[in-house]
């Protein structure tokens, strides 16, 4: 007898989450009047962390992000201050997971720039960029910070590249050249050994980052992939995409890809599925972008793996979300994850808290174990050298709100080319593309505009030079 897959009535079962709940923060605890970018590009567009909020908006003439102290809720003045030093749309926004005032951002412009938002947020706007790093060809739609390791970062750019960044040169130390077309998704194992990719090809990778390897590869044709996850421990992956005919749908996946554990379709809808992870109570959230709805599972190492709880239900769209790290959550309300919701249509930015309803008031140990926290494993010579290590834990019972003593100190840059795997990554490609065209102008007037002092100046010493020299032939000569 066949069972029905996915009903909407879960079998009973014993779990501590079956009750979870979403709650919606009141209308004030909201940030209202934010001009949140209209740009489709298939990308959250929001970072949270335990200090500020970080969303993508809408500008004329490049692209700017808003930082917002995460007390300073309520309705943003038109006028408040940005980050906008990109000279294109930014697609991609992450905080650094160690140092909590500093984030990382992408553009079309083909940079990825760091920046640091001073004690308090930004008073005025900020143009200057800690460190400005350059070497995709083309548009750059992702970055993730490693999740072990402190000051190295992962981009992906439309030129298929990954490019993997030490911030402590300032230059891209390893490129990743196996993709066939523009990469989706980046995804990491607990210790940050293993990375997982989904690309436009309709293939599902896992890549030994440091070698850049392919150690497994999936041919995705019946359930094309969007987007994928690592689902902590477990050696598993979980990738959201579309069906052959054409539904929203989810597969589980061993990390050896040979086949899906399951595949489950989820509706009709057509936007996208984001999924996300939590390791600690080894729940799954699945958001569909352009909807309001956020379905949650829970997810076992035996059959049926994936258990159905609930569905959190709103008629509000959502274009993206931002998650809070596990240490910003409140213990005392027994909440268990939350969701920052893009609202476009309202300019408003909701905070949704996962709730495990609990009659207590103490310190619910069962739900909260040991989480990565915000002290790095490795540094960055340690993780290149091949060395793996397990993320440093933190209890959230007590001090869990102290902030990293960690700061980012950006490395003294000089302008030259750009050498990964012996290529040459600035060297001149062929625009495609209006917008690259112009790019590649602006650069090359910056390059010769800089040539030309650097030419003026050597100009003066050379005069300076003859002049001493002329000084020291006229001058009498000791007998």
């Amino acid at each position: 007898m066949t069972v029905t897959k996915m009903s909407w009535r879960p079998q009973y079962r014993s779990s501590k989450f079956r009750n979870v709940y979403g709650k919606v923060a009141n209308r004030e605890h909201c940030f209202d009047g934010i001009p949140i970018t209209k740009n489709v590009h298939d990308n959250h567009f929001c970072a949270v962390n335990t200090r500020f909020l970080a969303i993508v908006t809408e500008s004329a003439g490049g692209g700017s992000f808003l930082v917002i102290p995460l007390e300073q809720t309520g309705r943003i003045e038109p006028n408040y201050p940005k980050v906008c030093g990109h000279q294109g749309n930014v697609l991609d926004i992450k905080w650094n997971p160690f140092i909590d005032n500093i984030i990382a951002s992408c553009s079309e412009d083909t940079s990825v720039r760091i920046w640091e938002i001073p004690e308090g947020g930004l008073k005025r706007n900020m143009t200057e960029a800690l460190l400005e790093l350059h070497g995709h060809s083309r548009r750059v739609g992702l970055v993730e910070w490693h999740p072990t390791t402190n000051n190295i970062l992962f981009s992906a750019g439309y030129d298929y590249k990954v490019l993997i960044w030490n911030l402590d040169v300032g230059e891209p130390v390893k490129m990743i050249d196996c993709h066939t077309d523009v990469i989706l998704c980046m995804s990491f194992n607990t210790d940050g050994s293993l990375l997982t990719t989904t690309c436009k090809d309709k293939k599902l990778r896992v890549i030994e980052p440091r070698s850049g390897r392919v150690l497994q590869e999936a041919n995705c044709k019946n359930h094309r992939v969007n987007r994928v996850v690592f689902l902590g421990n477990m050696k598993r992956l979980l990738t959201t995409g579309v069906s052959r005919w054409n539904t929203r749908q989810i597969a589980l996946w061993d990390q050896d890809l040979s086949m899906p554990l399951i595949e489950e379709e989820i509706d009709g809808l057509s936007g996208l599925l984001f999924p996300f992870y939590d390791a600690d109570t080894h729940m799954l959230y699945l958001a569909g972008k352009g909807d309001g709805n956020i379905r949650y599972y829970e997810i076992s190492t035996e059959k049926p793996y994936l258990s159905y709880l609930m569905e959190f239900r709103s008629p509000a769209p959502q274009k993206g979300l931002g998650v809070m790290p596990k240490h910003g959550l409140d213990v005392s309300a027994c909440e268990v994850f939350r969701f920052y919701k893009l609202v476009t249509l309202k300019g408003l930015i909701e905070p949704i808290s996962m709730i495990v309803p609990r009659r207590s008031d103490s310190y619910q140990e069962d739900i909260y174990p040991m989480t990565p926290g915000t002290e790095p494993a490795l540094t960055p010579d340690e993780w290149l050298g091949g060395i793996n290590r397990d993320p440093v834990l933190m209890s959230l019972k007590e001090g869990y709100k102290k902030s990293s003593k960690m700061v980012f100190k950006a490395p003294i840059k000089e302008k030259k080319s750009v050498v990964v795997n012996g290529i040459d990554l600035l060297e001149n490609v062929p625009p495609r593309t209006e917008n690259e065209l112009l790019r590649m102008f602006f650069r090359q007037q910056d390059e010769i505009r800089r040539l030309k002092e650097e030419l003026a100046q050597k100009d003066i010493r050379i005069r300076q030079l003859q002049l001493e020299l002329k000084n020291l032939r006229n001058s009498p000569k000791n007998c």
